[in-house]
């Protein structure tokens, strides 16, 4: 079996090893800290696991690989950037936003005080010193006064343990590790094991190339049209003149983009009228019909099944198999809309009208293995030349997991969250002092535009640690009983909608034994903004300092 999971490792020379602030994670958190940081005279240093900037986009090389969110939302908002900056596409795919992060890099000139090929896999923090000590995979080791971990939500990869992967004969892969220069799938029978957003975006890009393509899906996606749109001579989807103002009321969103949800209930509208906001939403082509709808949409079980019921209809329109529709859109409403991840897709639905394209539901038909030739479910086996894992990832913790980080008196992280995640503002741990983060548990994360919440979360760290150099304090860490009351934030925020009654990654359900909690703040942008500068204004309420 050639089964596609690793890249090889370079340890380049890293010089003096005694840093101010140590960022781990070359997406828009870690680059963002890494510039602004450096420009206010700290001594800085990123590493990165990988060998090029981009975070996650670094990895999703595969087939289909497209950002969801529109651009300009997608980008920094720094005018010396976008004012040099055309986007192609208004949603870009991976091969673009990896050229905008080249693009970055050379004008922030962050290259310098980056480490790529260094993948950290411990952090001890030492009282003594007021420091901590990194240490990386490839043997480099750093010792540094605060460290920023930008590691995003989906770090660590989830394949699940079934019997006989390494007996493959064909090529085995998770769409994380696929190569920069492309597979040949010309003419090859293909299994795609997953139904998320990139299985979706993988299913319709592999469709027309290859000879069978069969889709292995658990649950059902209720993704959306994306309304893409090809930009030529130079035209954006917005005037430049306008970022300005865009990119100021991005924070005022719920999803940090610039449009929020309306200000009444499903019901409030006749059905007539809420017809029409229906129509007018999707045909937006993004996630208006999911985030700018009805404000009742997540928290009503009978708005959110008028907004399914929308969805079914339309899609089912577009599938020609009546036993399909009832496997891809079922009449009857599986689990709360929104309440798992919403993707957008370009002609996923009509992948299933060819008939080289089949769909396997393992809730009828389970894999029970993977076989020398391909996948035995509970109902037979079925022969392929690659199959493609795409089972996600264990989101927002598993990352932050995988690294052995050691606080006060030598507890771990990983032991610290064993009974589930416990942050203080999604961005520190009670316990680990001058330790800071990015897109992760109990912060807006999944639920927030990237670029938005890496300027909103870098900000407050960066003046945190500015505030902490101005009155030469040593340790910022914050108390336990702020974590508590952090937690029961996030956790009563979530019980008050629909999103615990529908299992998903959002409450870590794809991870066999993974402590079921809502891993998202789903308070939004605004409050979440309004929260956390509050806690700032207060000389930084709820932490200890010394």
């Amino acid at each position: 079996m050639d089964r596609i999971d690793q890249f090889s490792h370079v340890t380049e020379p890293n010089g003096t090893t005694d840093y101010d602030v140590l960022i781990v994670g070359a997406g828009f958190g870690g680059v963002y800290q890494l510039k602004h940081f450096r420009d206010l005279g700290y001594k800085v240093k990123l590493l990165e696991t990988g060998d090029g900037y981009g975070g996650v986009w670094h990895w999703n090389a595969y087939p289909g690989a497209r950002v969801d969110s529109t651009i300009p939302h997608y980008e920094f908002d720094d005018p010396e950037l976008w004012k040099g900056w055309t986007w192609k596409q208004r949603f870009p795919d991976h091969n673009e936003i990896r050229a905008y992060f080249k693009y970055v890099a050379k004008k922030w000139d962050l290259q310098r005080d980056t480490q790529f090929n260094s993948f950290v896999q411990s952090a001890t923090w030492n009282d003594a010193e007021s420091k901590w000590t990194v240490t990386t995979r490839e043997g480099d080791v750093f010792k540094t006064k605060y460290l920023s971990l930008n590691t995003g939500f989906a770090a660590k990869r989830h394949i699940p343990a079934w019997k006989g992967i390494s007996s493959f004969k064909g090529t085995f892969i998770h769409p994380s590790y696929w190569p920069h220069e492309g597979i040949d799938l010309r003419n090859k029978k293909v299994a795609i094991i997953g139904t998320g957003s990139t299985g979706v975006q993988l299913a319709t890009e592999l469709a027309p190339i290859a000879k069978q393509l069969t889709v292995f899906q658990r649950s059902i996606n209720t993704c959306m049209p994306m309304k893409q749109v090809d930009y030529k001579d130079g035209e954006q989807a917005f005037a430049r003149e306008r970022y300005p103002e865009l990119f100021k009321n991005r924070v005022d969103s719920f999803g940090g983009f610039n449009f929020n949800f309306l200000g009444r209930g499903t019901f409030e509208d006749d059905a007539e009228t809420r017809q029409q906001t229906y129509e007018r939403l999707w045909a937006e082509g993004d996630f208006k019909y999911w985030l700018a709808t009805y404000i009742d949409m997540l928290f009503n079980e009978d708005a959110n099944r008028e907004a399914y019921n929308f969805w079914r209809d339309k899609t089912r329109a577009r599938i020609h198999d009546e036993s399909l529709k009832d496997l891809l859109a079922p009449m009857k409403q599986p689990y709360s809309f929104g309440c798992k991840r919403i993707s957008l897709e370009k002609g996923y639905f009509e992948i299933f009208n060819e008939p080289h394209v089949s769909l396997v539901d393992v809730n009828v038909t389970p894999v029970e293995e993977i076989t020398e030739n391909g996948i035995r479910t509970s109902e037979k086996e079925h022969e392929f030349d690659m199959i493609i894992c795409a089972t996600g990832y264990d989101a927002c913790t598993g990352g932050l997991r995988q690294i052995d980080i050691r606080g006060l008196d030598g507890v771990s992280l990983s032991d610290h969250w064993n009974d589930g995640a416990y942050t203080h503002l999604g961005m520190t741990v009670a316990g680990f002092p001058n330790m800071y983060m990015t897109y992760a548990p109990q912060g807006p994360t999944a639920l927030c535009n990237g670029p938005t919440c890496a300027q909103l979360q870098g900000d407050w760290i960066i003046a945190a640690v500015n505030h902490m150099r101005e009155s030469c304090l040593k340790k910022m860490v914050p108390e336990r009983e702020s974590e508590l009351e952090w937690r029961e934030t996030v956790m009563k925020i979530a019980y008050s909608s629909l999103l615990p009654g529908t299992k998903s990654w959002y409450m870590g359900d794809n991870i066999p034994g993974k402590p079921r909690e809502p891993l998202i703040y789903l308070g939004g942008v605004p409050n979440y903004y309004k929260t956390i500068n509050e806690v700032a204004a207060k000389g930084y309420s709820g932490f200890k300092f010394e």
